[in-house]
């Protein structure tokens, strides 16, 4: 899969984002855009999920708060009808504000969103996978960097040090805000390098938003341990009056807005 192919993708992620959430009036607009980037590259150019479960590569959305910015990166990579999007936040639909297995058994792995659980639960996929003889198999995770605050995040990794999971990718997404302002403010998280490989990962830092630079730290050769990427990140990525601004966590586009996010994610 090309570079330039990815990006595409991605661009047309971030309008269905802004246009779906505008509609439902809900979202966490500036954490799905953030992300966008990293799940269509593992999707497009990493993960290979041509065989059925328990055969193929896994992902996790441990952030499940970033359900629309996996939904509509689903739906512009063509495995998810874009529209469903308008069903977004509905009553009883498909496409929950936290993504729910039950709704969309073929792509939502867990349901998420209780902040701390992915990792885990990754982290047992990937001993199980060891178990079974599938060591070839990997488990992907993508996980906020506000979340690193919750401790069960860190005793997975003991874990997955212990039982040396190097079929375990964790991604943090690293835009640096969360809901009510900077992590390094409301729980500093630095030297955060220093602390994934203090409890036995290897660690590589990248560019969240380079295609080419997240599938290079993903498909590096391993060190016989779990891995973490650091994936530098904005949070409302793409947007010009998003980026950057902890407002956005949860905030969603006027029409006045709308049309200026939608100008700007043009090709």
């Amino acid at each position: 899969m090309d570079i330039q192919t990815i990006n595409h993708t991605a661009r047309q992620a971030r309008r269905y984002v802004v246009t779906m959430n505008h509609k439902a009036g809900k979202g966490h607009t500036g954490a799905d855009l953030s992300e966008i980037d990293i799940i269509c590259t593992l999707y497009m150019a990493v993960m290979d999920r041509s065989q059925a479960r328990p055969d193929q590569d896994r992902f996790i959305l441990s952030k499940g708060h970033g359900a629309g910015g996996f939904y509509c990166s689903c739906a512009a990579m063509g495995l998810l009808d874009p529209a469903v999007l308008d069903q977004y936040m509905g009553d009883d639909t498909l496409l929950a504000g936290h993504p729910i297995h039950q709704k969309l058994p073929d792509l939502v792995e867990i349901n998420s969103g209780g902040l701390g659980h992915g990792l885990p639960i990754a982290v047992g996929l990937a001993l199980g996978n060891k178990l079974a003889g599938r060591s070839h198999r990997r488990a992907f995770v993508l996980l906020g960097d506000g979340e690193l605050a919750e401790g069960s995040n860190w005793e997975a990794a003991m874990s997955a040090s212990k039982f040396k999971l190097d079929n375990l990718i964790a991604i943090v997404d690293r835009n640096r805000l969360q809901l009510a302002g900077k992590t390094e403010d409301i729980m500093p998280l630095e030297p955060l390098a220093d602390k994934w490989q203090a409890f036995g990962f290897e660690v590589i830092e990248c560019d969240g938003h380079d295609p080419q630079a997240l599938i290079e730290a993903i498909n590096r050769p391993g060190q016989d341990k779990p891995r973490v990427i650091l994936a530098n990140t904005e949070k409302g990525h793409g947007v010009s009056f998003m980026t950057n601004v902890p407002a956005w966590h949860h905030a969603v586009p006027d029409d006045q807005q709308l049309a200026q996010a939608l100008a700007e994610l043009e090709e």
